[in-house]
């Protein structure tokens, strides 16, 4: 059934010009943002919520994945200098060291997320960036195959920002999309992961709670409380907590499965489900797990854990193979080496078995190991001035399972950021421009760029 259309037009102010805008602030977009205005451009950072920091902020998922590969750390540059800057005013896990993201294989860094929201606004300011918060994108101005500009959407109304090069650090390639560059969705049938909506606890035994989850007991609680009806979804996926403090921290459980994300139905049916979902974990931790007798749930996150959605095609598809392969690249920007990471789609025993057998042998590289990424993968395929970074930037599914992560999101964002100041400075394109340049300028910004 078609639905009902209606012609409407506006003539809306130009509020501003600049060399760089950056559509989305979480940790690409701020990377992003900063590495721009590091060298010299006037820059945008469009935010629609009021704080960045994306959804390690807003959307309390309150831990970084691992920076090192076991050996060395991947990611340095301005995503190391926030790891760091974070740790020296104590907005990291006390069990967190430098040894962590130097040495650690598969360590997880939980962190204080009101604090990093303070130093991510500190940095941003001091790089020079204009911030807008409470902002949304809602179309872009194409002359040709250029981006010349966006139309934003605030407290104010309607208003438009020139533009010479774009960056999309939206996570679900909105800005890329309403530009009519081409993106591909979920699997063959644009199924997605489901999303998960976080919360903040408090009051819990750490200790006792560590004893438990690392021992055989767990799992067979877990099932216990599944085969018992202490949830009306049968789903054993449960990360848990992960502590920013002695007895708090971020709670990741529960899948809100049938939720894409792009529209505001499908969202908003998610928040609804997500926060009877977070209830029933609450129930379950403090019924089943030793420590979390007393529990106390803070809050749920305004706004969903988005695993996957669109995905650029750009210049280069990153695939799966190529992290078997540990590929190199000659215009590699970064390596990374989380595993492949996709969630199950519906609560189904056969599927998670799958799911468990590939994230822990199948599609993890042992220490010491990882793969490339590529500039191009970062470049919609025929777009001269707009560059993407973060969660929707090319590849296959399957690869987007280990790059979608925070830190993987600052390498990428560090890239994307330096690339579109350097096309400004040279007046190239995104494909011109030469890797050499782009690859000497990150190492120079501190990049691991071997």
């Amino acid at each position: 059934m078609q639905r009902e259309q209606i012609g409407y037009s506006a003539t809306v102010p130009v509020q501003a010009s600049y060399d760089v805008a950056v559509v989305g602030g979480g940790p690409a977009g701020v990377v992003a943002a900063i590495a721009a205005a590091r060298l010299g451009c006037s820059v945008l950072l469009v935010e629609r919520f009021g704080a960045l920091g994306g959804t390690g902020t807003n959307g309390l998922v309150n831990a970084f994945n691992p920076f090192s590969d076991g050996e060395r750390a991947l990611v340095r540059g301005i995503g190391l200098e926030i790891l760091q800057r974070a740790y020296r005013r104590g907005y990291l896990s006390p069990r967190v060291s430098p040894e962590t993201w130097e040495k650690g294989y598969m360590q997880w860094i939980p962190f204080y997320g009101e604090g990093l929201k303070l130093l991510l606004d500190e940095m941003v300011l001091e790089a020079g960036v204009d911030v807008r918060f409470f902002t949304t994108m809602i179309d872009v101005i194409r002359e040709g195959e250029r981006l010349t500009g966006l139309v934003l959407h605030s407290r104010e109304g309607l208003f438009a920002v020139r533009g010479r090069s774009f960056v999309d650090c939206t996570g679900d390639a909105d800005l890329t999309a309403r530009a009519g560059y081409p993106c591909e969705l979920g699997d063959d049938q644009g199924r997605t992961m489901p999303p998960t909506l976080c919360s903040y606890v408090t009051n819990v035994d750490y200790e006792a709670y560590r004893s438990f989850v690392g021992s055989p007991s767990w799992q067979e609680t877990l099932h216990r409380a599944l085969d018992e009806g202490a949830f009306t979804v049968w789903d054993p996926h449960v990360p848990g907590i992960f502590f920013s403090g002695e007895d708090h921290g971020m709670l990741n459980a529960g899948h809100v499965f049938g939720v894409v994300g792009l529209d505001s139905q499908d969202l908003s049916k998610g928040m609804i489900r997500g926060r009877q979902l977070a209830q029933e974990f609450v129930a379950f931790y403090r019924r089943y797990v030793p420590g979390c007798e007393g529990l106390v749930h803070v809050a749920t996150a305004p706004m969903l854990g988005v695993r996957e959605s669109r995905r650029v095609v750009g210049e280069y598809v990153l695939t799966h193979e190529d992290f078997s392969a540990r590929r190199s690249f000659p215009d590699e920007i970064g390596r990374y080496n989380n595993p492949i990471d996709i969630h199950i789609m519906s609560p189904d025993r056969e599927a998670y078995e799958a799911y468990h057998t590939m994230y822990t042998r199948s599609f993890r590289l042992p220490p010491g190991e990882s793969y490339g990424i590529p500039y191009r993968s970062l470049v919609p395929r025929g777009a001269p001035n707009l560059w993407v970074a973060g969660r929707c930037i090319s590849t296959d599914r399957l690869m987007q399972g280990s790059t979608r992560v925070m830190p993987c999101c600052f390498v990428t964002g560090q890239a994307a950021g330096v690339a579109a100041a350097l096309s400004c400075a040279q007046g190239v394109t995104a494909q011109t421009l030469h890797p050499a340049l782009l690859q000497r300028t990150l190492r120079e910004q501190g990049a691991y760029v071997p």
